[in-house]
């Protein structure tokens, strides 16, 4: 006789079956997981797989009996048999979706209302159910909901614990919606709210470098271009370069927000809502300020605000993740212009002098596995016939983890640009005569050269200081008039770095009115937007 012992797994992989053997046999033992048994294969392992099958049926039929698993579904009439424990698990989403409690009893309750306003619910009936729903968002809020089996997802959970409070009333909260255009509206709600946290994060983050920027405009430091020293610029103009591109995601969120705020619910499964609901009623309710979903079968079906809202993410991520770059290099021990606080470092097991920039680490790293969910969403989505399927329930998880990381990321880069400190003499000292050759041909340019012939002529006189084994900037007059006798005394003041920087004094350059208006446009800008 053989007892067969079905060992659970934490993780989604094949469960480990042990078969002990309670007399002398052909196998005593075998790992599903392994592609080879510990003593014997064949009819034992058919045995095996054929008692495993028996035994999870046995366990069904036993739930039917006993009613362990009659918790009524919201899907459940057409079905007679029960659900094979292992699908209850593959299909329940409330592990994730439970963060959704207080979008699910917020639009319950507007739709409760507008189902009174359309003469389906008396207002006692809806104030109840509205009452019952305060209740239910309290005791998630306290952490005291209790989680019962057949809850397999926020919907689920919320109105089976509804119908417990207010009795038979609640199961006429779902009279005319499907759970198809309530996911959507939950998933709009929670996102639209999340998105106005990440944007306001986002605003303090340039606020932050704007402040810096003015605090530290008259710090110098080589510009780079194929990580080449190349001119020299402002750590100011560098940091708003940066800043410039997170103005571009703000704009980018703020675009986005009007197409996440549109209203899927009364679109029912797919065709439409049978009761006269008042869909701009529920949108005003619910602050869906950017309208009603205009066609019911693509309200349910579609999660393109999900993907822009990834697209957000990832985007973003990139740019942190590009300046954190910047400042990982500038703190390496090659430069040192910049040196994380300790907040936002940490030190080597082995190695005592080290201080690692973590921070700025895990920043660059985390953008790599947010262009991973942005592709997985799309993945998800690209075959996914009209109108709503399954596959969606795979979005929340690759959103939570997109927005949360996003906004993480965005906190920790507003404390390290606050406290990064500089070192203005290491960032003088990266500046070289060198990268004053474009100033030198721009010299000849003012004495009415042609660029093109100015740039040979700079050339030269490079290759001229590296054949007498000197700097650019000990060239003399001389030396330089056997390459162009336009050159004059003046050609002196060309070796100034500041003077290089001012010359760049256009809009947007690096000269420091340019650097200050650059602060100021932002400034105006964060106040027009309110935020």
């Amino acid at each position: 006789m053989q007892t067969i012992v079905l060992t659970p797994q934490s993780q989604p992989v094949q469960p480990s079956i042990h078969i002990v053997e309670r007399r002398s046999g052909r196998c005593s033992e075998v790992d599903a997981r392994s592609t080879r048994p510990k003593q014997s294969r064949g009819k034992c392992q058919h045995r095996e797989s054929t008692r495993m099958h028996a035994q999870a049926q046995t366990t069904v039929e036993a739930q039917q009996s006993d009613g362990a698993a009659s918790t009524k579904k919201l899907w459940g009439g057409r079905f007679t048999g029960a659900t094979d424990p292992l699908m209850e698990k593959f299909n329940e989403s409330l592990p994730f979706d439970k963060r959704m409690w207080r979008e699910d009893t917020r639009g319950s309750q507007a739709y409760a209302r507008a189902l009174s306003k359309a003469g389906v619910l008396t207002e006692d009936e809806a104030a109840s159910i509205v009452g019952g729903l305060d209740q239910v968002a309290k005791e998630w809020e306290t952490n005291t909901f209790e989680i019962k089996q057949g809850d397999e997802d926020i919907h689920t959970a919320n109105e089976r614990r509804l119908s417990e409070i207010v009795g038979a009333v609640g199961g006429k909260l779902h009279t005319g919606r499907s759970r198809n255009d309530q996911v959507a509206t939950d998933t709009r709600l929670w996102l639209l709210n999340k998105l106005v946290e990440v944007r306001a994060s986002l605003a303090d983050l340039i606020r932050a470098s704007v402040a810096r920027a003015e605090q530290d405009v008259d710090v110098l430091m080589p510009g780079f271009t194929h990580l080449q020293p190349a001119m020299t610029v402002r750590w100011s103009h560098w940091l708003l370069g940066h800043t410039a591109a997170w103005q571009r995601d703000d704009m980018r969120l703020r675009d986005l927000m009007p197409r996440v705020a549109m209203l899927p619910l009364g679109s029912g499964a797919l065709a439409g809502n049978p009761f006269g609901v008042d869909r701009q009623f529920i949108a005003q309710e619910l602050g869906f300020f950017g309208g009603v979903c205009p066609n019911s079968m693509d309200a349910v079906s579609d999660r393109d605000f999900v993907i822009e809202a990834l697209f957000f993410c990832s985007l973003h991520l990139v740019h942190l993740s590009r300046w954190a770059e910047d400042l990982i290099i500038y703190s390496s021990g090659a430069f040192k212009y910049v040196q994380c606080s300790d907040a936002y470092a940490t030190g080597s097991s082995l190695m005592p002098q080290k201080k690692n920039p973590d921070a700025l680490e895990l920043i660059r790293g985390k953008a790599g596995r947010l262009q991973g969910n942005l592709a997985g969403m799309l993945a998800v989505m690209k075959s996914a016939p009209t109108t709503y399927n399954k596959d969606f329930q795979e979005a929340w998880e690759l959103m939570f983890d997109s927005v949360d990381t996003t906004f993480d990321c965005i906190r920790i880069a507003t404390g390290v640009i606050s406290t990064i400190k500089i070192n203005p003499d290491r960032m003088l000292a990266g500046l070289s005569a060198d990268m004053l050759a474009t100033d030198l041909a721009e010299y000849l340019v003012r004495k009415g050269v042609p660029f093109r012939e100015t740039h040979h002529m700079s050339g030269a006189a490079v290759k001229l200081a590296e054949d007498k084994g000197c700097q650019l900037s000990d060239l003399t007059t001389q030396d330089l008039q056997t390459i162009n006798k336009l050159f004059e005394d003046d050609v002196q003041e060309v070796w100034d770095f500041d003077r290089s920087a001012e010359m760049r004094d256009t809009e947007g350059g690096a000269s420091k009115r340019s650097v200050l208006q650059q602060v100021e446009k932002l400034k105006t800008y964060l106040s027009a937007e309110g935020i």
